[in-house]
């Protein structure tokens, strides 16, 4: 585990697993848009790390950095991508741009970093591939139209390519955290209801979640749930259904219609 790349590495749940790996030995690659956060981070790590300030949004451009970071630090030995956005709303209000965008960002750029690095790995018959998935894969949660779709997106390449690696050395981790503490769950919970149910959904927090990824990858699990109740999305899929679309609370806000160039009132 000599060289991990990790995107979106400049808060939240990126944050953590570059705590964790560097607390493992491991040399890093950290991949986010905002300097001042992905240096601090560096500055406080004990083990050798590059940082790289991209935006990964653009697939055609995400793998610019790549030969550089592997000049630097070695061939790619574990491949994190985390890097993610989420919009949470009705969906008649939201921008059909911004969800493509989304789209580009969750899905197209890990497949193509993924690809990037696959031939390296094959080559070497070893490596670790580790997609940040979401319970939204499992469980869609209604009002995350984009975000939903891209995380089962991620999900489903993810599993598929573990199978269809097996036996070349190279291993894929999949990974469904369902709620966890980060900045960005926080906004999402911002955005609805405060309800009974709503408070008391479990929900883990990033240091737990980093350790058990670091785990998978040294031990080669298939993938991880977490928090662990959650589990029951995967065993139960239609009860999971049911209980997720009657327990959503409504949003703060009324509804904006948003209106793009394919609408007949535009």
């Amino acid at each position: 585990m000599s060289h991990v790349v990790i995107t979106g590495a400049s808060s939240g749940i990126g944050e953590a697993l570059a705590r964790e790996f560097s607390g493992a030995g491991a040399s890093l690659t950290l991949v986010a848009r905002r300097r001042d956060l992905l240096d601090q981070l560096a500055a406080g790590l004990s083990s050798k790390t590059r940082v790289v300030v991209a935006d990964l949004a653009d697939p055609e451009r995400a793998t610019e950095w790549l030969e550089e970071a592997e000049a630097a630090l070695g061939p790619v030995d574990v491949l994190i991508n985390n890097a993610g956005v989420q919009i949470v709303g009705p969906t008649i209000a939201g921008d059909p741009a911004e969800g493509e965008r989304l789209l580009r960002l969750n899905v197209h750029t890990p497949l193509r970093l993924t690809r990037a690095v696959l031939p390296g790995m094959l080559s070497r018959k070893r490596g670790t591939i580790v997609d940040i998935a979401s319970l939204a894969a499992l469980a869609p949660t209604p009002g995350m139209l984009y975000y939903n779709a891209s995380k089962a997106a991620l999900a489903a390449a993810s599993e598929s390519l573990r199978g269809e690696l097996r036996g070349s050395g190279v291993h894929v981790v999949t990974v469904y955290p369902g709620p966890v503490d980060t900045p960005m769950a926080r906004t999402a919970y911002s955005k609805f209801v405060s309800t009974v149910a709503l408070r008391l959904t479990p929900q883990g927090t990033t240091d737990v979640l980093a350790r058990l990824v670091r785990k998978a990858v040294e031990k080669r699990r298939d993938r991880i749930i977490y928090p662990r109740s959650y589990t029951l999305a995967r065993m139960f899929p239609g009860m999971s259904r049911w209980l997720v679309d009657r327990t959503v609370p409504a949003f703060h806000e009324t509804p904006q219609i948003t209106g793009s160039k394919s609408d007949p009132a535009t």
